[in-house]
């Protein structure tokens, strides 16, 4: 039984010339064949419907005139030059402030990294020695790099069989989830997540 898997064609045309090809998949069985069908077309310059599409020239999208130099040469720089001026003219004579100017002097306290930073800021915020919260993240992936090597005997695909990647997977996961969302929490609920109180000294 035969069935068309995909079908892909392309339509390319210029004012001398224009190419037309489909490419079918079939799949006959097991194997696959590729059939190429090209048909290639040259328009006919004396067809007086083809010299009045022609001759409209730019602005019609049809047959038009080659891109280059009509469109890449003289159109693209002045609307690419004069959106760069607009830009530039509106942010020197009316510029908007976003919000108060930066000081950094004054780190504000709610401020917070991308999401995927979550956990490792967390462990920046909550370790009282900066020195261990920097050994404590460089750990995470040296961590992760000794699990092939823990593991290199094991051929087995299956999770279940391989029990040191999948503790590692499943305590990261963990970990990584509940240091995220506390992250998010002020720094007296971020380790508990609201659930109990632990005081905290902030020097």
């Amino acid at each position: 039984m035969k069935r068309i898997r995909h079908v892909f064609g392309y339509f390319l045309s210029t004012s001398e010339y224009c190419i037309i090809c489909l490419i079918r998949i079939v799949e006959v069985d097991s194997p696959k064949r590729i059939w190429i069908m090209g048909v290639t077309k040259k328009p006919d310059l004396n067809d007086p419907v083809l010299r009045a599409k022609l001759a409209k020239g730019m602005g019609h999208n049809y047959y038009g005139e080659p891109a280059w130099p009509n469109d890449l040469l003289y159109i693209f720089p002045v609307v690419i030059l004069g959106t760069i001026a607009c830009n530039v003219g509106l942010a020197v004579l009316e510029p908007s402030m976003i919000g108060e100017p930066a000081d950094p002097f004054a780190t504000p306290l709610e401020i917070l990294p991308e999401w995927y930073f979550f956990p490792v800021f967390q462990i920046l915020r909550t370790v009282p020695n900066k020195l261990l919260g920097v050994l404590l993240m460089v750990s995470v992936p040296a961590g992760l790099l000794t699990v092939p090597f823990l593991e290199n005997v094991n051929k087995f695909q299956n999770p279940f069989r391989r029990p040191v990647a999948t503790t590692v997977f499943l305590i990261g996961t963990a970990v990584a989830l509940w240091l995220g969302i506390g992250a998010t929490l002020p720094i007296d609920k971020s380790l508990t997540l609201g659930l109990f109180q632990i005081d905290f000294i902030v020097k």
